[in-house]
């Protein structure tokens, strides 16, 4: 794993004129990276519950709520209505845990309550939507410039015991892994990318709590720096950059990946597999209905 650094103006050249939708845009990572596409001179539609504390010519706002299949829709409409194009979209709006899968809290009738699924809803269920909205409005004049980056964590590949944030930011990842051949084999040149902070102060986490926790902490301008340079680097796909304390570090390509190989092997490449038996099945299907229908 090679631990890299980005250089601000040659690395983000490419963001010049682009067109970035933002979920999540009016606080921490979200707002950092608002600011930061904003100063190389992308355009930016932003997305949030509350309004962004910003104005400038190439900023757009509209009160998003990710959770809402509609709302999210009405966020793309608004961001086609002032910029038909769209090369960018950043899924990053999310919440802190709220689930407690030990809790004992029972109803009027001595029952179990089922556990809240805020968590999953806004920081998977959202940006499943967000980046299935995304890949819809960008794919007809799509190139290897489009890009879709995620908001993962450092939790998406350690054991926490927020359970609910560590499934949904597992959910993050996994969902990049899968989008990146799915696209590939049905011909979409889009990009999807995925950002894994640690310890980051923003409105989940304030730097108080974490300073006087004593852990080590970085503050959300290093992370939107890792968000443009995925954006910006039409060569980054399927990547995974964690960051913490302003330091960079790749780990899907470099890391994940290689453990999967060495675990499975080279020739048992288990996405090979899957199309087989996809492929397999579908023939059997086939058949079957050719059998039915033959005998009706």
């Amino acid at each position: 794993m090679t631990e890299f650094l980005i250089q601000d103006d040659e690395d983000f050249r490419p963001l010049k004129d682009k067109h970035v939708i933002v979920t999540g845009a009016s606080s921490g990572i979200g707002l950092a990276t608002v600011k930061l596409l904003l100063e190389h001179g992308a355009f930016v539609t932003a997305g949030d519950l509350n309004a962004i504390p910003l104005e400038h010519t190439n900023l757009s706002f509209t009160i998003t709520d990710v959770t809402s299949w509609k709302s999210l829709t009405s966020l793309f409409k608004h961001a086609v209505q002032h910029r038909p194009i769209i090369d960018h979209v950043f899924a990053n709006a999310g919440i802190g845990a709220r689930a407690d899968y030990l809790a004992e809290n029972l109803d009027e009738n001595g029952d179990l309550l089922e556990p809240t699924y805020a968590t999953l809803d806004v920081n998977l269920r959202g940006m499943l939507n967000t980046s299935t909205l995304g890949v819809h409005y960008m794919r007809k004049l799509a190139s290897e410039s489009n890009s879709v980056v995620v908001t993962a964590s450092a939790s998406s590949f350690q054991r926490f015991r927020t359970v609910d944030y560590t499934t949904a930011k597992h959910g993050v990842l996994g969902f990049m892994r899968g989008m990146v051949p799915l696209m590939k084999a049905a011909g979409v040149p889009i990009r999807m990318n995925a950002i894994a902070p640690s310890w980051t102060a923003t409105g989940l986490v304030p730097d108080f709590v974490l300073q006087k926790a004593g852990a080590a902490l970085q503050y959300p301008e290093p992370v939107a720096r890792s968000v443009a340079l995925l954006m910006a680097d039409s060569g980054r796909n399927g990547q995974l950059i964690y960051s913490s304390e302003g330091r960079f570090k790749e780990v899907e390509d470099a890391v994940l990946l290689k453990c999967v190989k060495e675990i499975i092997g080279e020739e048992e490449i288990q996405e090979d597999t899957l199309m087989k038996i996809r492929a397999v099945a579908i023939q059997m299907r086939k058949e079957a209905e050719e059998k039915a229908h033959e005998a009706a």
